[in-house]
């Protein structure tokens, strides 16, 4: 019986245009990661709900623990473990232990900034995946959650170790590909419009939020007087290979990335599919800088008011004057020129500080110690630990 290729998404621009801006190979591949989701973790979703509580044991047990560790597991969840224990050649003792630590040679207020005005502003203005938060009741009451939550997971998938089996990192990677997969779901419950966006939650979005993490995220420290060196760029880009083959994301899309420059390239490619803003965008980004105000608050003392101006300034900056004015973010000419004067003041102190190793390996330390306790702090359980709890 012949099987019918999905089409192109409607509201992802036209596969024509991609074909002639990067080729008919690159349009197809495009039009599949439009149409593809993450069908290993999505049967285990399916699993759970058709039988129940034993699969999501399973499960737990599995990703502490191993596959091995299961006798006679749930087809869907051997197969899902399977793909991640699969441990790509690229993968050793030195990558795990010594590729995120460029991450940590800025402080945790650096890192909360590029999160935010950086990578989940631009995650926001992909209009399937907001509207994928606004299906699933994730919108702006949930953005000073989301945000706790994505910086936890995000220090958890960085911190030195933390991405070998059963660690905190490796754990949290893939309590986040199974939330993502619970959200595809119940996405498609509630009406989500498959044919103008294509599967919800699909390659082209999980693949251009792994750039918003590391290209947009590192422009926007760069922009903020926090560069790294080519090398440090290479380390970072192998190492968010590793979390994207457990986080789900196809290799053929992301793996080879090791710059700026080339991700640039790749990213340019996606970014002719994601469509145009909806308003949904503006509510994140502005939930989103109120959220990460009071974060800066708690750990700088910086007034609200003045996080606010200054983090708006940075916005524009790191998205442009274009996108920010889509965005509704208020323009503010005096936050504008403080920044311009304190970007090469940053810098400076950044090259003295690199100038001297053991300084430098003091403040990695430093910081290293700092995300550890974020993500060991008793709290309440995140959503994907919620989720892979429930």
């Amino acid at each position: 019986m012949a099987t019918t290729t999905p089409s192109w998404p409607a509201h992802r621009s036209r596969r024509s245009t991609v074909e002639v801006q990067f080729g008919a190979d690159r349009a197809e591949l495009l039009r599949t990661a439009l149409v593809t989701g993450d069908p290993l973790a999505d049967a285990v979703v399916d699993e759970i709900h058709e039988q129940g509580r034993h699969v999501r044991v399973a499960l737990h047990q599995g990703i502490a623990h191993g596959l091995d560790s299961l006798t006679d597991p749930p087809p869907a969840v051997a197969k899902l473990l399977a793909q991640v224990e699969a441990t790509p050649e690229y993968v050793d003792d030195a990558l795990l232990d010594e590729g995120s630590l460029p991450f940590f040679t800025k402080p945790a207020a650096v890192t909360a900034i590029s999160l935010s005005a950086g990578a989940l502003v631009r995650t926001y203005q992909s209009p399937s995946i907001s509207t994928v938060l606004d299906l699933t009741g994730r919108l702006v009451e949930g953005a000073p959650r989301r945000l706790q939550e994505t910086g936890k997971w995000l220090n958890a998938a960085m911190l030195p170790g933390a991405m070998r089996r059963g660690e905190p990192g490796y754990v949290g990677t893939l309590q986040v590909r199974l939330l993502h997969a619970a959200m595809r779901r119940l996405a498609r419950d509630r009406g989500y419009d498959e044919a103008g966006y294509g599967v919800p939650i699909n390659q082209v979005d999980l693949a251009r939020t792994w750039m918003d993490f590391t290209l947009t995220s590192l422009n926007a420290e760069q922009q903020m007087g926090f560069d790294i060196t080519t090398k440090e760029q290479d380390s970072l880009y192998r190492y968010w290979w590793y979390v994207a083959h457990v986080l789900g994301v196809e290799p053929n899309l992301v793996e080879g990335i090791t710059s700026n420059e080339q991700a640039q390239r790749v990213d340019d490619l996606l970014q002719s599919v994601t469509g145009p803003l909806i308003p949904q965008a503006s509510t994140l980004t502005a939930a989103t800088i109120t959220a990460v105000a009071g974060r800066l608050h708690e750990l700088q003392k910086v007034q609200p008011a003045v996080a606010t101006a200054a983090l708006r300034a940075l916005t524009r900056k790191i998205h442009g004057p274009e996108i920010s004015r889509e965005l509704s973010v208020p323009e503010g000419r005096f936050a504008d020129r403080l920044l311009v004067a304190a970007v090469p003041v940053v810098a400076r102190k950044r090259a003295k500080l690199r100038a001297d190793p053991e300084a430098w390996r003091r403040e990695q330390r430093k910081n290293i110690d700092f995300a550890r306790q974020r993500v060991t702090a008793p709290d309440s359980p995140t959503g994907y630990e919620h989720n892979a709890a429930a």
